[in-house]
């Protein structure tokens, strides 16, 4: 006795999964990330419901760059004609195979498509990174400053837009966040990085008193803030002693 074997996790909410299996495809995007990146599945998608436009035999298989630049033109250009429109940040994240980029393209052809909302939509938008996966991992196995400008900035990118420039700043924004994140992790977890307390940290305060503040801000002038300010190192009472240096006098050798 045989059983149909389910199809694995795609990260695509149930009604969609659904209404992929409804459409007879070639294939059934087992990868998502990686089965949607060349085009031929998204072109045999629209297909179904524009036989005359999508023509999928015109479609190439490869998964080289150019194949995928010429498939996602061809779709591009058939789509304008029904007046359906794509982000172009979906389409990119998707030939690079970025994290939720390609999940987030098949849901956006299924609105198109069909008219329907999705019910459980992820709330705001995906940057196409894997900043989410890298904030599940513990922290010992979160990705590095030069792993993660490779996870996040692909060969392909630059093969597409080989200009060093744009490519440097693509790499110092992903350093940046990379480094952001970090400094977020050294305040949450001290003890994990053996962060030590500065002299700030560690001295005293005598926090000044409500009233007393809001007449210090409330009144203008010099004389008011220095009345203010001295009234203020008065209450910390903080000892102190003078100390007289008496300087030998200095005499030339010279005389003139």
């Amino acid at each position: 006795m045989s059983f149909a074997q389910s199809p694995k996790k795609t990260g695509l909410p149930r009604e969609v999964v659904k209404w992929l299996q409804s459409l007879d495809l070639s294939f059934y995007p087992k990868n998502v990330r990686r089965d949607l990146s060349n085009g031929y599945l998204v072109a045999e998608i629209l297909s179904r419901y524009y036989p005359q436009d999508f023509l999928v035999h015109s479609c190439d298989k490869g998964t080289s760059l150019s194949a995928k630049q010429s498939n996602w033109s061809q779709i591009e250009k058939s789509l304008q004609k029904h007046n359906l429109h794509l982000m172009k940040e979906m389409i990119d994240g998707s030939i690079h195979c970025k994290p939720g980029a390609a999940e987030a393209l098949v849901q956006e052809v299924y609105t198109n498509l069909t008219n329907r909302s999705i019910r459980d939509v992820q709330g705001p938008e995906s940057d196409f990174t894997d900043q989410e996966y890298q904030e599940l991992l513990p922290t010992l196995a979160r990705s590095t400053a030069s792993k993660a400008i490779k996870n996040n900035l692909r060969i392909t990118e630059i093969m597409a837009e080989p200009d060093i420039s744009t490519n440097q700043r693509k790499a110092e924004v992903i350093l940046r966040r990379h480094l952001e994140h970090q400094a977020a992790d050294r305040v949450l977890n001290p003890g994990r990085f053996k962060v030590k307390p500065n002299l700030c940290r560690l001295a005293a305060r005598n926090p000044v008193p409500t009233s007393r503040g809001d007449e210090c801000s409330a009144s203008s002038g010099d004389a008011t803030s220095k009345f203010c300010s001295s009234s203020t190192w008065s209450r910390a009472a903080v000892p102190f002693k003078e100390i007289k240096v008496h300087q030998p006098v200095r005499r030339s050798l010279v005389n003139y």
